[in-house]
Parts: C-alpha cells; sequence; structure tokens
C-alpha cells in the first residue's frame, strides 16, 4: 500500500500565539533536529516567534528549506537568523560535523531539542534485527550523538538546556517495542546526562508526548491509522493532543523559567497512564485545547472525527 504524503504547509503568515512573552529567546541559538517537520516544525515556529536564532537538522534539505522560508515569510526580522544543516543524525562523523558548522554560523549554542526520530508498528516477533537497529539508532544513538557534541563543542564552556523526545513508554510500548526500548534508553540517558553536566549548568530534560495529533500520523499504513483513530476514547481528557502543547513544553523547559528543573520529564498525554481498567472514562463534556500554530495542520487521517458532530480530535 502507498504511504499517503504529506500535504503541503498551510500558507498563512499570522504569527504564533505563544504563551510565553515576546523576546524570551532573544540572543539566544537554539538546534532543533528533525526540524523540517512534524513537532519539530512547529516548536521552530514558537522559537523563532519568541525572538531565537535557530539551527534546523535533518536529512532532507528540501524539507529543512520549507520551514525557514516560512519563518522568514513570517517573521522578516528572523530571515537572517535561521540556518539549515542537512545530517544524518546516526552517523557520528556527521553529527561531529554539523554541531561544528552550527557553531561557525550561529556563534553559539544555547539550546538543543532532540526532536529527530522514527519507528513503525510491529509486533515484537516480527521485527528483524535490521528493523531493530533503525530504530534504536535513530530514537537513542542519535540523541546521544548530538547531545554530547553539543556539551562538548560548546555547552561544558557555556552552558545551556537540552530537551530529549521520548513517548508513552510508561508500562512498556506494545506494538512498538523498538521505539519503546530506544525511548527507555534515552530516558535514562536523560538521567544521566543530567547529573554529570550538571556542574556545567547545562540543564537535561525530556518531554513524553502521548498521542498528539501531528501530520506524521499520515505516514502510517491504513491498519494503524484505523486503530489511532479510536485511541483519543482511551484519553480522560478524550481527545488528541496539538503539537502547540507540545511545543509549550518544550519551550519552558528550554527557557530560563525552568533554571532549576533538570533530569525530569514532562508528560503531554492527556492523562493517558493515569486511566485504569477498572474506572469507565466519560464522555468529554469540555474540551480546551491549545493551538498557537496557524500554520498548523491537522493529519488527514483524523479529518473525519473533526467534522463528525463537531467533536474534537
Amino acid at each position: 500500500m502507498q504511504m499517503p504524503t504529506e500535504a503541503p504547509h498551510p500558507a498563512s503568515t499570522e504569527r504564533y500565539r505563544s504563551a510565553f512573552r515576546a523576546g524570551l529567546f532573544d540572543g539566544r541559538t537554539v538546534v532543533v533536529t528533525g526540524g523540517g517537520s512534524g513537532l519539530g516544525r512547529c516548536t521552530a515556529h514558537e522559537l523563532a516567534s519568541l525572538g531565537a536564532h535557530l539551527a534546523l537538522v535533518g536529512r532532507q534539505m528540501p524539507k529543512l528549506d520549507a520551514v525557514a522560508a516560512e519563518i522568514a515569510a513570517i517573521y522578516p526580522e528572523r530571515a537572517g537568523d535561521v540556518t539549515r544543516h542537512c545530517c544524518d543524525i546516526r552517523d557520528e562523523a556527521a553529527v561531529k560535523a554539523t554541531v561544528a558548522e552550527v557553531i561557525k554560523a550561529q556563534g553559539r549554542i544555547d539550546g538543543l531539542f532532540n526532536c529527530a526520530g522514527g519507528q513503525f508498528p510491529a509486533k515484537l516477533r516480527d521485527i528483524s534485527l535490521k528493523g531493530w537497529d533503525a530504530v534504536v539508532r535513530n530514537n537513542l544513538h542519535g540523541t546521544f550523538l548530538f547531545s554530547r557534541e553539543c556539551f562538548v563543542q560548546w555547552m561544558e564552556a557555556h552552558g545551556g538546556s537540552i530537551v530529549n523526545m521520548l513517548a508513552d513508554i510508561w508500562g512498556g510500548l506494545p506494538g512498538m517495542g523498538h521505539s519503546g526500548a530506544a525511548r527507555g534508553g534515552v530516558l535514562t540517558l536523560t538521567e544521566t546526562a543530567a547529573c554529570e553536566w550538571g556542574h556545567a549548568g547545562v540543564r537535561v530534560n525530556a518531554v513524553a508526548p502521548g498521542w498528539i495529533a501531528s501530520a506524521g500520523i499520515d505516514t502510517y499504513d491504513e491498519d494503524y491509522r484505523n486503530v489511532l483513530r479510536g485511541l483519543r476514547h482511551k484519553v480522560p481528557l478524550q481527545r488528541f493532543g496539538t503539537e502547540a502543547e507540545l511545543s509549550s513544553a518544550v519551550v519552558y523547559l528550554l527557557s530560563e523559567a525552568a533554571g532549576f528543573i533538570n533530569g525530569a520529564v514532562i508528560r503531554v498525554d492527556g492523562g493517558v497512564p493515569t486511566a485504569r481498567p477498572t474506572w469507565k472514562l466519560e464522555p468529554a463534556a469540555h474540551s480546551f485545547p491549545f493551538n498557537g500554530f496557524p500554520q498548523y495542520q491537522p493529519p488527514v487521517t483524523f479529518a473525519d472525527l473533526s467534522t463528525r458532530n463537531g467533536e474534537q480530535p
């Protein structure tokens, strides 16, 4: 079955409606891996709206170019503050060279959001070593390599903040065991780095998104997309999250307001781990999703949910 392609980004030039104060990241440079789409793209937009210089990292330069062009159109004052860096985060030599390139282009690295990653649905019994290795290298090895190089090449001498990407791994991740194992590794990596690097003024934290209605959902096959459509009923808030709700947590952890938060994880999951088989979740009476990202494009997978009976996906 052919995978659906990601729809073109909306042409809106409306500015991001962040919950944070304007100028929060003035004079600061943040690296966003996976910055060409989905959660990375959304976070890059919010950071740009708050004054950050950005280094967007990804494997496909056209996607990075498209996001940089969006930001330049919406924030003309930021047009010269965004650099693009094509890099396979699993390649140690490439990561070393890319971090050096960012420092040369931007002059500093104050924050890192390790957003890049990926996985595919599969039962453990059906995952080949090649498939397992690809997911673990992407999610765990890449996070380690970028974190280490940003620390060694800049943050060890200047301080900084790192935010890593986890997932809803509490109790395991059936159906995506390779990703669960990798993200579990990122959790302990986060806690270890928080301890080892705290003396240098480097804070290392993580976000753990649950079911976020991001365009990346459209890349799964139809069987898995059908599974995803029914998951909102397993969320105490009875809906999926928005990209902006995840971005808000990332931006907070990168900001000065989180100055004494280190080695922590913010769950952005609507309370899924608190749901219990003994408790029937009631239909939602009120829904207050936050979406500060005017360029946000809900996944096509959930299009029927957003129109049927006026329900909130």
